[in-house]
Protein backbone atom coordinates (compact mmCIF):
# COMPACT_ATOMS: atom_id res chain seq x y z
CA UNK A 1 0.00 0.00 0.00
CA UNK A 2 1.44 3.72 -0.82
CA UNK A 3 2.68 5.53 1.77
CA UNK A 4 0.59 7.91 3.67
CA UNK A 5 1.43 11.09 2.53
CA UNK A 6 0.92 14.49 3.85
CA UNK A 7 -1.33 15.64 0.79
CA UNK A 8 -3.70 12.63 0.14
CA UNK A 9 -4.38 12.98 4.47
CA UNK A 10 -5.62 15.68 3.66
CA UNK A 11 -7.80 15.00 0.61
CA UNK A 12 -9.05 11.97 2.90
CA UNK A 13 -9.81 13.89 5.86
CA UNK A 14 -11.46 16.92 3.92
CA UNK A 15 -13.48 14.12 2.71
CA UNK A 16 -14.39 12.41 6.24
CA UNK A 17 -13.61 15.09 9.34
CA UNK A 18 -14.35 18.07 10.98
CA UNK A 19 -12.02 18.86 13.65
CA UNK A 20 -13.14 19.05 17.29
CA UNK A 21 -11.24 19.38 20.51
CA UNK A 22 -9.68 15.82 21.15
CA UNK A 23 -10.74 13.78 18.33
CA UNK A 24 -12.21 14.97 14.94
CA UNK A 25 -15.19 14.49 14.33
CA UNK A 26 -16.81 11.31 12.90
CA UNK A 27 -19.70 13.90 11.15
CA UNK A 28 -18.61 13.26 7.52
CA UNK A 29 -17.60 9.75 8.07
CA UNK A 30 -19.99 8.39 5.53
CA UNK A 31 -19.13 9.96 3.04
CA UNK A 32 -18.38 7.53 0.12
CA UNK A 33 -14.62 7.88 -0.71
CA UNK A 34 -14.65 5.12 -2.86
CA UNK A 35 -17.50 7.16 -4.90
CA UNK A 36 -15.68 10.71 -5.04
CA UNK A 37 -12.70 8.86 -6.06
CA UNK A 38 -14.66 7.27 -9.07
CA UNK A 39 -16.31 10.98 -9.96
CA UNK A 40 -13.50 13.45 -11.86
CA UNK A 41 -15.84 16.32 -11.17
CA UNK A 42 -15.90 16.17 -6.90
CA UNK A 43 -12.40 15.27 -6.98
CA UNK A 44 -11.08 17.67 -9.02
CA UNK A 45 -13.28 20.40 -6.93
CA UNK A 46 -11.54 19.17 -3.87
CA UNK A 47 -8.11 18.96 -5.62
CA UNK A 48 -8.77 22.93 -6.39
CA UNK A 49 -9.84 23.88 -2.74
CA UNK A 50 -7.02 22.10 -1.43
CA UNK A 51 -4.66 23.96 -3.53
CA UNK A 52 -6.26 27.22 -3.90
CA UNK A 53 -7.51 27.47 -7.48
CA UNK A 54 -11.13 27.73 -6.96
CA UNK A 55 -14.30 27.67 -4.80
CA UNK A 56 -14.37 25.01 -1.24
CA UNK A 57 -17.28 23.28 0.19
CA UNK A 58 -17.91 23.25 3.61
CA UNK A 59 -15.47 19.79 4.30
CA UNK A 60 -12.87 21.20 1.92
CA UNK A 61 -12.60 24.52 4.41
CA UNK A 62 -12.89 22.23 7.30
CA UNK A 63 -9.95 20.29 5.64
CA UNK A 64 -7.89 23.29 5.16
CA UNK A 65 -8.29 24.32 8.78
CA UNK A 66 -7.69 20.69 9.66
CA UNK A 67 -4.40 20.06 7.71
CA UNK A 68 -1.95 21.51 9.97
CA UNK A 69 -3.00 20.01 13.00
CA UNK A 70 -3.35 16.76 11.12
CA UNK A 71 0.08 16.69 10.08
CA UNK A 72 2.09 17.74 12.86
CA UNK A 73 0.54 15.22 15.13
CA UNK A 74 0.65 12.59 12.24
CA UNK A 75 -3.26 11.98 12.37
CA UNK A 76 -3.14 11.26 16.23
CA UNK A 77 -6.85 12.56 16.20
CA UNK A 78 -7.97 10.70 13.21
CA UNK A 79 -10.04 7.38 13.77
CA UNK A 80 -9.55 4.27 12.10
CA UNK A 81 -11.65 4.86 9.33
CA UNK A 82 -10.84 8.07 9.25
CA UNK A 83 -6.92 6.55 8.36
CA UNK A 84 -8.54 3.82 5.83
CA UNK A 85 -9.80 6.50 4.20
CA UNK A 86 -6.73 8.67 4.00
CA UNK A 87 -4.52 5.99 2.76
CA UNK A 88 -7.24 4.82 0.06
CA UNK A 89 -7.36 8.52 -0.97
CA UNK A 90 -3.77 8.34 -1.07
CA UNK A 91 -3.21 5.75 -3.19
CA UNK A 92 -5.84 6.99 -5.68
CA UNK A 93 -3.94 10.07 -6.29
CA UNK A 94 -0.76 8.93 -7.00
CA UNK A 95 -1.30 6.59 -9.06
CA UNK A 96 -4.27 8.08 -10.85
CA UNK A 97 -3.76 11.79 -10.52
CA UNK A 98 0.28 11.58 -9.50
CA UNK A 99 0.57 15.25 -11.54
CA UNK A 100 -1.64 16.74 -8.85
CA UNK A 101 -0.46 14.78 -6.21
CA UNK A 102 3.37 16.25 -6.96
CA UNK A 103 0.92 19.45 -6.42
CA UNK A 104 -0.61 19.02 -3.20
CA UNK A 105 3.08 17.37 -1.67
CA UNK A 106 4.91 20.54 -2.72
CA UNK A 107 2.13 23.16 -1.49
CA UNK A 108 1.84 21.05 1.61
CA UNK A 109 4.57 19.26 2.61
CA UNK A 110 7.36 21.23 0.39
CA UNK A 111 10.42 19.83 2.49
CA UNK A 112 9.09 16.26 2.81
CA UNK A 113 9.16 15.76 6.29
CA UNK A 114 5.46 14.91 6.73
CA UNK A 115 5.83 12.15 3.88
CA UNK A 116 8.32 10.83 5.34
CA UNK A 117 7.25 10.48 9.38
CA UNK A 118 3.65 9.08 7.00
CA UNK A 119 5.93 6.62 5.18
CA UNK A 120 7.36 5.01 8.83
CA UNK A 121 4.24 4.87 10.32
CA UNK A 122 2.17 3.31 7.03
CA UNK A 123 5.07 0.70 6.75
CA UNK A 124 4.84 -0.27 10.54
CA UNK A 125 0.92 -0.80 9.96
CA UNK A 126 1.42 -3.29 7.25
Amino acid sequence: MPSLSVSLLLIGLALTVVTSAQKYTDKFDNINVDQVLGNDRILNNYLKCLLDKGPCTQEGRELKKLLPDALKSNCEKCSERQKTSSRKVISHLETKKPAEWKKLLDKYDPQGIYKSKFEKLNKSAQ
